[in-house]
């Protein structure tokens, strides 16, 4: 691709943008939400029509104007969010709509045979009789890209892939990609982890406000000049963030905000033990199924503990649903911000202002200038692109949607804030935006359960630091020279501390 630029209405996506893929790579695509990764991977597929440049495949020009024409010239595209059908068998997932026939009927066993076979060519160990929707997330992302490569796929481009995998079942994907690359299929991989793109690519292009940065070879570049070439600024954000944690103190005297004595729900979370006090962020750490996000739901009311008991401020609390615990001042993002936060048909105002809405009952309309006060006072606040609030939430880049959902209960003045993966999938620079939030939301004096699978980021704005393994709660300590190798450690199992 060569001199791409597309626009829509207002906006100029794509500059004059430049992608080069070669047999036989994996080919790493950089770049902060609204860097234009997104658009120049639907100008490539056929999905986004291209205003000026070229698409050569092959040595040939091409023009492409739906997905089925890119996949017809052996483009096949593996999305974050997988698109398959669960009630169907991995193999009819597969070979959808192009199944093997016989006398006019589906041949079942060909098909199956013919899955098989493209499974185990990648190392695969999945029965491809089995039903989709048995296997974890992680599965199914394999399944998608054995879909791609049995369309005989030269180039196979992976968007967000491993956002919702653990470390073993990374490395599976990533061994299914050394298989392919082996093959001389292109692959181009997008991704937030640094150190995932270091492990994997062997080449990446930066883009940075839909234009074009820079093409680098992976072993000639450090994970510092990557990120200075993505966004540099934010670096000295972060620095600011972890010493203004550092300096925050918390006054632990006198009764907790939040304290949950023997919180446990059968078959999600053994008994926990926990204080929140005014001001304070708790880091929950732990390796996915460790039960961080359980824990999270029980403390909201989104699920209802079988025993132990909750205190607000020393008073004694039962939360059954989350509209009681919106009553008592806790708000929670979920991780799942696409089936759980976002309202995809809706305006970015209306997303906003959804939790206060219910808290208030939909027979009492937000009155319009209340509405829009704050609507655009919290689209300024967390610098939300576009500034539109009429814009669709659909359309907003994953860091923007993720601002809108925290905007959606910063409305609501919480005393109590759940943030469960909130900077997931999102680029660094939006990431930096959202810790500066919680540091200044604790220095305000909110309460902040900040949930991470990255470890750093969960020691840079934590006061406390909560580790949890098998559903349980295995140490507890003040986040004191706390190090990334030490909570690695304590999940490890060399550490142990039943706190």
């Amino acid at each position: 691709m060569s001199g791409v630029s597309v626009s829509f209405p207002g906006v100029k996506a794509l500059q004059s943008v430049g992608l080069t893929l070669r047999a036989g790579e994996v080919h790493a695509l950089m770049g902060e939400n609204g860097a234009g990764k997104s658009t120049l991977i639907k100008a490539l597929t056929g999905v986004y029509s291209i205003d000026e440049g070229t698409i050569i495949v092959g040595g040939e020009p091409r023009t492409f104007h739906s997905p089925a024409e890119s996949q017809a010239a052996g483009i096949s595209t593996v999305y974050q969010e997988v698109n398959l059908c669960t009630n169907l068998t991995v193999a009819e997932n597969m070979l959808l709509g192009r199944e093997p026939r016989s006398f006019g009927r589906i041949d079942t066993r060909a098909m199956n045979r013919r899955a098989g076979e493209t499974l185990t060519r990648l190392g695969l160990d999945i029965d491809p009789k089995s039903q989709l929707g048995t296997h974890p997330i992680a599965i199914q992302q394999l399944v998608a890209i054995a879909r791609a490569v049995d369309i005989d796929a030269e180039l196979l481009i992976l968007d967000e892939p491993t956002s919702s995998l653990d470390a073993d079942e990374v490395a599976k994907l990533f061994e299914v990609m050394r298989t392919l690359r082996a093959e001389g299929v292109a692959i181009v991989f997008v991704s937030h982890f640094l150190e995932q793109v270091f492990a994997i690519s062997d080449r990446m292009t930066v883009l940075r406000n839909g234009q074009f940065v820079g093409e680098y070879l992976t072993a000639e570049t450090t994970q510092l000049q990557l990120v200075q070439a993505m966004i540099g600024r934010e670096l000295e954000t972060l620095d600011k963030i972890e010493q203004a944690a550092e300096e925050h103190t918390v006054k632990t005297q006198g009764a907790p905000l939040l304290e949950v004595l023997d919180l446990g729900r059968k078959g999600s979370v053994e008994s926990v033990d926990l204080q929140v006090f005014e001001g304070e962020v708790i880091g929950i750490a732990g390796l996915l199924g460790s039960g961080r996000t359980e824990l999270a739901r029980l403390l909201f009311g989104a699920d209802t503990p079988d025993r132990g008991d909750m205190r607000m401020r020393s008073k004694g609390t039962k939360l059954r649903t989350p509209r009681q615990a919106i009553d008592h001042k806790i708000a929670f993002s979920s991780e799942n911000r696409r089936s759980e936060g976002v309202i995809a048909d809706l305006s970015i105002a209306d997303n906003m202002v959804l939790a206060m809405q219910a808290s208030r009952g939909w027979l009492r309309p937000i009155p319009a200038r209340t509405k829009d006060r704050l609507v655009k006072k919290y689209i300024e606040a967390l610098d939300i692109r576009p500034t539109d609030p009429n814009a669709l939430m659909r359309n907003l880049s994953g860091g923007n949607q993720q601002k809108v959902l925290l905007a959606r209960w910063l409305i609501t003045e919480p005393e109590l804030l759940i943030l469960d993966e909130p900077t997931r999938g999102i680029d660094i620079g939006a990431k930096a935006q959202i810790q500066q939030l919680v540091a200044d939301l604790a220095k305000d004096g909110m309460s902040v359960v900040f949930i991470s699978a990255e470890l750093e980021e969960v020691l840079r704005l934590s006061d406390r630091l909560v580790v949890m393994r098998d559903r349980r709660k295995i140490d507890e300590r003040a986040n004191e020279d706390v190090t990334v190798s030490d909570v690695l450690e304590i999940i490890a199992g060399e550490v142990r501390n039943d706190a």
